[in-house]
């Protein structure tokens, strides 16, 4: 099968910056794959022209079948994204917000109805859906964030260090999601500060200055710099160590 993202030596250039600096990778369908990398590192320029929003300043990029350069409004119907910031509207209700999202996917009146009660019955917050989102707890908006970018069943979805600021109780169930999201196929990419959380991913590569300087496993990161959490290959990696020979 092909896989869901495929990139070849894509760059991205601001006048005599490069922000990205010729990476390539491939993510398969149904992967978890973490996308990890200090800030100004090029990990969300990146994101940015995976997900059609940016055009590369040269190279190749296929998302869900659809090139970044010439389809990217044909990505952007096949993949979710949830920001870095809580990206739903707090000035209106829980379901007023379902309904707004189901609406900008193209979703028809019964399969939005249908959608809205699996999910509240997921999330088990049917008993707020009248109330303002900016009333809920961080922990449910970003699990409610999460669940609507997912709500049009898309091939794969962009999570752009979705549990900053949150306790480790809500990250835990938040993952839980993601791992849920991803038994069904849907294939995830995910930025995070959060080192710890590299380990609930297959794979994961490491930005370093707009180039990717590791990926693979946790276990094989791990093994490859002989460390013994994730914190220590990024330490080591953001010093200037290399991948052995």
């Amino acid at each position: 099968m092909p896989n869901a993202i495929e990139v070849r030596n894509l760059t991205k250039r601001f006048g005599q910056f490069t922000a990205v600096n010729a990476i390539s990778f491939s993510v398969e369908k149904g992967e978890i794959f973490g996308f990890l990398g200090a800030n100004g590192a090029g990990k969300t320029t990146a994101m940015r022209m995976l997900t059609g929003l940016s055009h590369p300043t040269s190279g190749e990029a296929k998302v869900a079948g659809f090139d970044v350069k010439t389809q990217p409004e044909e990505i952007k119907r096949h993949i979710g994204y949830m920001s870095q910031k809580f990206s739903l509207y707090e000035d209106l209700t829980v379901g007023e917000n379902i309904w707004f999202f189901g609406n900008i996917y193209g979703l028809s009146r019964k399969e939005i109805k249908a959608r809205t009660d699996q999910l509240l019955e997921d999330l088990q917050i049917g008993n707020v859906k009248r109330k303002m989102v900016g009333e809920l707890p961080l922990g449910w908006k970003q699990k409610l964030a999460f669940a609507l970018a997912t709500f049009h069943q898309p091939d794969i979805v962009f999570l752009d260090e979705p549990t900053g600021g949150v306790d480790p109780i809500t990250r835990r169930a938040f993952w839980e999601m993601i791992y849920a999201a991803a038994h069904r196929g849907i294939t995830i990419f995910v930025t995070t500060h959060y080192m710890d959380e590299a380990e609930y991913c297959d794979r994961v590569s490491i930005m370093v200055d707009g180039n990717i300087a590791a990926m693979d496993t946790p276990t094989g990161l791990k093994t490859t710099f002989d460390a013994k959490s994730m914190d220590e290959v990024f330490i080591k990696l953001a010093r200037g160590d290399k991948e052995p020979e």
